[in-house]
């Protein structure tokens, strides 16, 4: 976190009402930055008991507590359109989008980047697990100390144009340590557990959620050769490697998890395997295409680079050649089982330099 100049500079941080965003706001207030708490207002359903309320009442009485003025953003139709009816189409399609990703690039480093900019804002800041790095006046997306909650996995779609006036206060930070200076700054959400489910509209599980917007329908859960060991709640839920939310009927105490490999919407079925997991991996060398690519840094051709499919994989080497629009990313090791649809995220050793979403398994 940037410190120079720091009290000159006014920078409008995003606060959820959770304990990341408000130690992010108070280390800022502490360093001496000009800090505005602001809660960004999202649609939700109404067929959920509305949350944002409580989360904003949270987020109100820590700016409260440290000082600071507070605002709210109303980004209700942006969020409805990005990130609500984009993920229901991809489902819908038999594609496994990733909500998270969206709601950063059109929400977080969109409407709220652009309207704290137009408000006089220097910077904004977010409670995201990421690291600003900086070489030769130029800013980068970096891995953060505490790799178990490394967010770069949903931030690889940003602008280079916001990411240069982003600041990310926990990027030095293991979780551990943000909870214990919110509990010796007496923050109000100290001991406020983090929140789970869909991006900002919080508890709720996704099969709740979509079960309001596409026809889903029971089907058969099969075993590699094609016997029928189960029942599932309708293909389209599924993603590659999942793991709960399956119902096996016919199984052994010798038998270990299951995890989907593969799914047939036109049949509905879902087909799984005690093989095929996020610690599987797939028995050969995988490459992907990747499409709707964003770069948030230059690939240099001496440079090795790696790349995850998954939130939290380890990183695996790999190469990468140009197609069409897109990329080819040819991973030198054995991954995990891929999911049409989810992003592929591309390293260059603690950077973050981009990513795309996959179209195509090889």
């Amino acid at each position: 976190m940037q410190k120079e100049n720091a009290k000159n500079k006014k920078v409008f941080v995003g606060m959820s009402g959770g304990v990341d965003s408000s130690v992010s706001a108070y280390l800022l207030k502490r360093a001496g930055f000009d800090v505005t708490g602001v809660f960004i207002k999202v649609w939700q359903p109404d067929f959920m008991t509305c949350s944002w309320k409580e989360d904003r009442r949270d987020a109100m009485r820590v700016a409260s507590q440290i000082g600071i003025p507070f605002l709210t953003i109303n980004a209700e139709e942006e969020y409805k359109k990005d990130v609500v009816d984009y993920m229901i189409k991809e489902y819908k399609a038999g594609r496994t989008p990733n909500p998270d990703v969206m709601c950063n690039n059109s929400v977080k480093f969109g409407v709220f980047y652009r309207k704290a900019m137009e408000m006089g804002a220097d910077y904004i800041a977010t409670g995201h697990y990421a690291k600003r790095l900086e070489k030769d006046k130029n800013v980068f997306l970096g891995i953060p100390k505490d790799s178990e909650k490394d967010q770069t996995y949903f931030l690889w779609n940003i602008s280079k144009e916001s990411l240069g006036e982003t600041i990310f206060p926990l990027g030095d930070m293991e979780k551990k340590e943000v909870r214990k200076i919110a509990k010796e700054a007496s923050l109000f959400t100290a001991e406020k557990k983090d929140s789970q489910g869909l991006c900002f509209i919080g508890k709720v599980s996704m099969k709740d959620f979509l079960s309001h917007y596409l026809k889903l329908q029971k089907g058969n859960v099969l075993d590699e050769k094609g016997n029928v060991i189960g029942e599932h709640d309708g293909a389209l839920l599924y993603t590659n490697g999942q793991r709960h939310g399956i119902l096996i009927t016919k199984k052994t105490p010798q038998d270990t998890p299951y995890y989907v490999i593969s799914r047939d919407i036109k049949e509905n079925t879902v087909t799984v395997s005690m093989d095929g997991g996020h610690e599987s991996f797939s028995d050969k060398k995988t490459s992907v295409v990747i499409e709707k690519v964003n770069l948030l840094a230059d690939i240099s051709e001496s440079t090795e680079i790696f790349a995850r499919v998954r939130y939290r994989q380890p990183l695996s080497s790999c190469s990468l050649e140009k197609n069409g629009d897109g990329i080819l990313v040819h991973f030198n090791t054995n991954i995990p089982v891929v999911s049409i649809g989810q992003s592929c995220v591309l390293y260059d050793n603690i950077k973050c330099i981009g990513g795309g979403i996959i179209s195509e398994v090889l």
